[in-house]
């Protein structure tokens, strides 16, 4: 067993979690990298009905973890995709594209657990540059990803929005 030396003892209060990104998906952060030693990040991420969570990306540094709370969503990972429903478990190892969104009619809600951590500040990026409102500069939402060793494939958004009945806010 790893023990983080640097790692923050305690309990973790739902009112302590910190909002990093609003909208239709949703990001709070319940323990940061920082408070893990370096070792995860924890973040609840809500996902709004008929919302695209995020377009076909790859990871080239993290792994992620997702355990549905409530809700569903369907999720490409490679070639295959899937649906998650609450109590499932969602493998996202680094180097495989995968993208997700709610197809239904109900918000979904799941706990994202990310190693190492450190990833939980793109979202903290991207709420930022969401604030502005309006659709995101293209220029300055890769200079994120790129930030943060995400490729993104902005070109899949028209696909996944028509093949999976989304709307996008």
């Amino acid at each position: 067993m790893t023990v983080f030396s640097s790692a923050r003892a305690g309990a973790v209060r739902a009112a302590e979690a910190v909002p990093l990104l609003q909208g239709p998906l949703g990001a709070l952060c319940l323990a940061s990298g920082t408070d893990t030693g370096g070792g995860a990040s924890f973040v609840i991420h809500d996902l709004a009905p008929r919302a695209l969570g995020s377009p076909v990306h790859t990871h080239t540094r993290e792994d992620e973890w997702s355990y549905m709370l409530s809700g569903e969503i369907g999720v490409q990972l490679g070639d295959e995709t899937t649906t998650a429903r609450p109590g499932d478990l969602l493998l996202k190892p680094r180097n495989v594209p995968h993208a997700f969104w709610n197809p239904t009619d109900e918000p979904a809600r799941f706990l994202e657990v990310i190693t190492p951590g450190g990833f939980e500040d793109y979202f903290a990026a991207l709420g930022e540059l969401f604030a502005t409102g309006g659709p995101p500069d293209l220029g300055a939402l890769a200079g994120v990803a790129q930030r943060f060793g995400l490729i993104l494939d902005i070109s899949s958004v028209p696909g996944l929005v028509q093949e999976h009945g989304l709307v996008l806010s």
